[in-house]
Protein backbone atom coordinates (compact mmCIF):
# COMPACT_ATOMS: atom_id res chain seq x y z
CA UNK A 1 0.00 0.00 0.00
CA UNK A 2 1.87 3.18 -0.98
CA UNK A 3 0.27 6.94 -1.94
CA UNK A 4 0.42 7.41 -5.84
CA UNK A 5 -0.46 10.68 -7.00
CA UNK A 6 -2.79 10.83 -10.49
CA UNK A 7 -4.44 13.59 -12.17
CA UNK A 8 -8.34 13.52 -11.88
CA UNK A 9 -11.19 15.17 -14.13
CA UNK A 10 -15.05 14.45 -13.95
CA UNK A 11 -16.00 14.25 -17.68
CA UNK A 12 -17.88 17.53 -17.80
CA UNK A 13 -15.14 19.65 -16.19
CA UNK A 14 -12.50 22.09 -16.88
CA UNK A 15 -10.57 21.65 -13.16
CA UNK A 16 -7.83 18.07 -13.03
CA UNK A 17 -6.88 18.10 -9.94
CA UNK A 18 -4.23 16.47 -8.04
CA UNK A 19 -5.34 13.45 -6.44
CA UNK A 20 -3.73 10.99 -4.06
CA UNK A 21 -4.45 7.30 -4.16
CA UNK A 22 -3.61 4.31 -2.67
CA UNK A 23 -1.96 2.06 -5.31
CA UNK A 24 -3.98 -0.78 -4.20
CA UNK A 25 -7.48 0.99 -3.89
CA UNK A 26 -9.80 -0.27 -6.88
CA UNK A 27 -10.96 1.90 -9.80
CA UNK A 28 -14.42 2.37 -7.87
CA UNK A 29 -12.82 3.81 -5.21
CA UNK A 30 -10.46 5.78 -7.75
CA UNK A 31 -13.72 7.24 -9.32
CA UNK A 32 -15.25 8.09 -5.98
CA UNK A 33 -12.22 9.92 -4.91
CA UNK A 34 -11.97 11.57 -8.09
CA UNK A 35 -15.88 12.68 -8.53
CA UNK A 36 -15.45 13.74 -4.92
CA UNK A 37 -13.65 16.98 -6.25
CA UNK A 38 -16.09 17.99 -9.00
CA UNK A 39 -19.60 16.33 -8.59
CA UNK A 40 -21.93 18.60 -7.42
CA UNK A 41 -19.55 21.52 -7.57
CA UNK A 42 -19.37 21.67 -10.95
CA UNK A 43 -21.09 18.86 -12.85
CA UNK A 44 -24.45 17.48 -11.74
CA UNK A 45 -24.66 14.39 -9.91
CA UNK A 46 -25.95 11.34 -11.87
CA UNK A 47 -28.21 8.27 -10.66
CA UNK A 48 -25.62 5.98 -12.83
CA UNK A 49 -22.70 4.60 -11.52
CA UNK A 50 -18.70 6.02 -12.18
CA UNK A 51 -15.95 4.62 -14.06
CA UNK A 52 -12.65 5.12 -14.82
CA UNK A 53 -11.56 6.50 -18.37
CA UNK A 54 -7.54 6.35 -18.85
CA UNK A 55 -5.60 6.74 -22.67
CA UNK A 56 -9.57 6.49 -24.08
CA UNK A 57 -9.66 2.94 -22.36
CA UNK A 58 -12.25 2.32 -20.09
CA UNK A 59 -10.87 0.30 -16.66
CA UNK A 60 -12.81 -2.29 -15.03
CA UNK A 61 -14.08 -1.87 -11.83
CA UNK A 62 -12.02 -4.57 -9.75
CA UNK A 63 -8.57 -3.38 -10.95
CA UNK A 64 -6.51 -1.34 -9.12
CA UNK A 65 -3.47 1.67 -10.40
CA UNK A 66 -1.09 -1.36 -9.73
CA UNK A 67 -2.51 -3.66 -12.22
CA UNK A 68 -3.35 -1.01 -14.94
CA UNK A 69 0.11 -0.26 -15.46
CA UNK A 70 -0.75 4.06 -14.99
CA UNK A 71 2.19 6.13 -14.20
CA UNK A 72 2.32 8.82 -11.88
CA UNK A 73 0.73 12.10 -12.45
CA UNK A 74 -1.55 10.17 -15.06
CA UNK A 75 -4.60 12.49 -16.18
CA UNK A 76 -7.43 9.74 -14.75
CA UNK A 77 -11.28 10.89 -16.13
CA UNK A 78 -14.13 9.71 -14.45
CA UNK A 79 -17.16 9.08 -16.58
CA UNK A 80 -20.71 7.83 -15.73
CA UNK A 81 -21.70 4.28 -16.95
Amino acid sequence: MALFPVQGIVEGDFVVVLVPVDDTDLMTVVAEKIAYHGIGKRVAAQDRPFKVRWNGTVLADDSTIATTGCAPMDVLEVVYA
